[in-house]
């Protein structure tokens, strides 16, 4: 015990030496990294970065480009990886440099700005996600009369809901100041020049955890009534016998697609709560455990949730054929073509 105390009085020590900004009073410490661990810490959350930024571009890029992709789930699908892909332009570039750097050299307004875009991104993807979820549900359980349900404008509707409501809710929250009411002592007392770990009362933490919790229950729920479902149509097939009439036929085959979507939809669920789980748990123990986080623990949460964003594009490569053949297209040029968006076919085994 008494080696870990001075290791860590060590390390204190070693903060007070190295400010973010030396010839400031007040400035705050300054990560005591060394140039190794330093580069090997830019260079996996550069990486995480790119891909976020890159992979989600690609899966933007291949919807809106192949009219064989415009579908009501699609659809929502780019929207969330437009998400995902400003978290790796505007979010994860900056979270870097504070992160390694115990830092934020960009002004307090861009850290409001910050803050605001990392807490939208987040949401808008917990309500996408669940919109999907409903889309998924309902393709499973209704196939026949899924496309008459879920139309394009409902599409529409679902993904302008999933943008509006956490950009507004996030702007009025950070922008007007209230997350910290009633928290001014505390905030004076942590705060330091070069800082952006901005506090939360415990109001908005409840808040916080409702609009994440709520969706991420209704979610559960109905992957739970999905898999249930399909687990039932599957006996039903196995014992459909060759001389099926072909309306039935039909629903086999749609059943089994809808149900092969909604396979992969439900990992991309259980990935986005694995990587964010942690930090929501975080916050709240944060807010009613009378203690703060230490910030390595702080940063290895939020890195867990931003690494969402790049993992998504992964999943998708992995378990839809078709993205992996609009990727070939557009990175070979030959997306480029006048008619590539309405004559390639995507589902074929060679496009």
């Amino acid at each position: 015990m008494s080696e870990i105390i001075r290791h860590y009085l060590s390390l204190t020590d070693l903060f007070r030496l190295q400010l973010c900004y030396q010839n400031v009073t007040g400035s705050c410490a300054k990560a005591p990294y060394s140039p190794g661990p330093r580069l090997i810490l830019y260079t996996l959350f550069s990486l995480g970065a790119v891909l976020a930024a890159f992979g989600n571009l690609l899966v933007v890029i291949s919807i809106l480009h192949f009219k064989q992709l415009h579908s009501p789930t699609n659809f929502l699908i780019a929207s969330l990886a437009c998400a995902d892909f400003l978290v790796g332009v505007t979010v994860m570039p900056f979270s870097m440099v504070r992160s390694v750097e115990g830092c934020w050299y960009f002004g307090p307004s861009f850290c409001t700005f910050h803050t605001c875009c990392d807490v939208a991104f987040c949401y808008c993807s917990v309500f996408h996600l669940c919109f999907i979820s409903i889309d998924r549900y309902v393709a499973v359980t209704e196939p026949l009369v899924y496309p008459t349900k879920f139309t394009v404008s409902v599409s529409g509707t679902c993904i302008g809901i999933s943008w509006i409501l956490p950009l507004v809710y996030s702007g009025a929250v950070f922008f007007t100041g209230v997350h910290d009411d009633g928290l001014e002592e505390l905030v004076s007392a942590l705060s330091c020049v070069g800082g952006c770990r901005p506090l939360i009362n415990q109001f908005w933490i409840l808040i916080d955890l409702l609009l994440f919790f709520t969706p991420t229950f209704v979610m559960m729920m109905l992957y739970s009534n999905i898999f249930l479902v399909a687990r039932k149509q599957a006996i039903k097939i196995e014992n459909i016998s060759s001389k099926t009439e072909a309306s039935g036929t039909y629903k086999t085959r749609v059943s089994k697609r809808e149900r092969k979507a909604a396979k992969t939809l439900g990992i991309t669920v259980v990935a986005f709560l694995i990587s964010w789980l942690p930090y929501m748990i975080d916050s709240f123990i944060d807010s009613f455990g009378g203690f703060i986080t230490p910030s390595y623990v702080y940063e290895i949460f939020c890195w867990l949730g931003y690494y969402n964003s790049a993992v998504n594009p992964l999943i998708y490569a992995l378990f839809y054929p078709w993205f992996r053949r609009a990727i070939k297209l557009i990175i070979s040029g030959q997306a480029l073509r006048v008619d590539s968006s309405s004559t390639m076919n995507l589902f074929s085994k060679k496009p």
